[in-house]
C-alpha cells in the first residue's frame, strides 16, 4: 500500500514538473496575440494582462521567473504568442513596444515638444527620450532657427497624423515640419515683413497666444495686447504662460517667487519676446499673431471661465479679475 502511495506521489511530482517545464519553455505554443502595456502599469498588472490574453498560464510562476526583469518592461504594443516561452516573453516585454498597424495620432495645439514625445510613448510608438534626441538633430527647412537643443519647439505643427509602424522618430518629425511648411504660406511671410518680425518671433508670439487665449474669438484681441506692449515703452509682456514653461507646470496662479525666476523665457523679468516658442501653436494662433485686432488694450485678465476681460489702463486692470496679465 505504501509503495503504491509513493508511486502516486512520484507521478504527481513528475507531472507537476513537466507542466511547469511546459509553461516555462513554451511547449505547445499557440497563435499570435497583441498585448498593449499602458504607461505606468505595475508588474502585477502586466502579469494579469498576460494571463488574461493566454500568454502565460501561471502568474505566480511567471512573476518569480521575471522578478529581475520586471522593472524593464516597456509600455506599448507587444506581439506575443499564447503559452510562449518565458525567456521569449521577457525579451519582447523589455524591448520597445511598437505599433502593429497604421495609427492616427492627434497632437493638440499648445503642447510642448516634451509633451509630444510623452504622447508618442504613451501610445507605444516611440520612446520619449528617443523622440527628443531625434528632435535635436539636423532638419533643413527655411523657417527653422539655427540648430541647437530644443530648436524645434513650436515648429512641430499640431494636427492629426497617420503614423505607420516602420516610421522612425525622424520620419514623424519631418512629417510635422512639412505640415508646418504647408500651413505657413507666402502670405504669412509677406505679412511678417510688414510687421517687421521674423518667422521665429511670429511663432514665439503665436505660442504665447495659444497658451493664453482659450476662446477662439479672443485670440486676435489677446494678440493686440501683446503687440501693443511690444510697441510701447513698457515692452514687458508679463505672460504667465512663459513662466509656466520654465516651471514645466501649468499653475493657475503664479507666486511672487515664480515671476522672479531668472530665465530668458521669463517675460516678467525681461522685456520683449522670450528667446523662443513655449509650445506649438495652431493655425488660428499664428494668424492672430500676424493679424492682431485693432485695440488700445494693454492688459487682460481671466474671468475664470476661459474668457478674458481687457483693459486700457492699469487702474481698470487692477479692479478686475484674479489671474492678471
Amino acid at each position: 500500500m505504501k509503495k503504491v502511495t509513493v508511486a502516486v506521489i512520484l507521478v504527481i511530482i513528475v507531472a507537476f514538473v513537466l507542466l511547469m517545464a511546459a509553461e516555462i519553455f513554451g511547449i505547445g505554443k499557440g497563435g499570435e496575440v497583441s498585448v498593449y502595456i499602458e504607461n505606468g502599469m505595475t508588474p502585477p498588472q502586466v502579469y494579469s494582462l498576460l494571463k488574461d490574453n493566454g500568454v502565460i498560464g501561471n502568474k505566480t510562476l511567471f512573476s518569480l521567473y521575471a522578478r529581475s526583469h520586471a522593472a524593464d518592461f516597456k509600455a506599448g504594443s507587444h506581439m506575443l504568442y499564447k503559452r510562449e516561452a518565458y525567456r521569449d516573453i521577457i525579451a519582447e516585454l523589455t524591448s520597445q513596444g511598437g505599433m502593429n498597424s497604421e495609427e492616427a495620432v492627434t497632437f493638440p495645439e499648445g503642447l510642448e515638444l516634451r509633451e509630444f514625445a510623452a504622447l508618442l510613448e504613451e501610445k507605444g510608438i516611440a520612446k520619449a527620450e528617443d523622440f527628443i534626441t531625434a528632435a535635436n538633430g539636423k532638419f533643413d527647412y527655411k523657417f527653422l532657427p539655427p540648430q541647437k537643443d530644443g530648436y524645434l519647439e513650436g515648429y512641430l505643427f499640431p494636427d492629426t497624423y497617420v503614423i505607420s509602424p516602420d516610421m522612425t522618430c525622424e520620419d514623424i518629425i519631418n512629417m510635422m515640419l512639412k505640415r508646418f511648411d504647408e500651413i505657413y504660406t507666402d502670405k504669412y511671410y509677406k505679412r511678417e515683413k510688414e510687421l517687421e518680425m521674423s518667422t521665429h518671433e511670429v511663432i514665439t508670439l503665436a505660442s504665447i497666444i495659444e497658451r493664453e487665449a482659450a476662446v477662439e474669438s479672443e485670440r486676435a484681441v489677446v494678440s493686440s495686447v501683446f503687440h501693443n506692449r511690444l510697441n510701447s515703452g513698457y515692452r514687458f509682456l508679463e505672460s504667465c504662460a512663459t513662466v509656466q514653461y520654465i516651471l514645466k507646470e501649468r499653475k493657475d496662479v503664479l507666486s511672487n517667487q515664480d515671476i522672479k525666476i531668472d530665465s530668458p523665457y521669463n517675460t516678467y523679468k525681461y522685456p520683449g519676446l522670450p528667446v523662443g516658442p513655449i509650445a506649438s501653436p495652431g493655425k488660428a494662433s499664428i494668424e492672430a499673431a500676424l493679424y492682431p485686432a485693432d485695440t488700445d488694450y494693454l492688459y487682460f485678465v481671466s474671468n475664470g471661465d476661459g474668457t478674458q476681460s481687457f483693459s486700457r489702463t492699469l487702474g481698470e486692470h487692477l479692479n478686475s479679475g484674479v489671474n492678471k496679465d
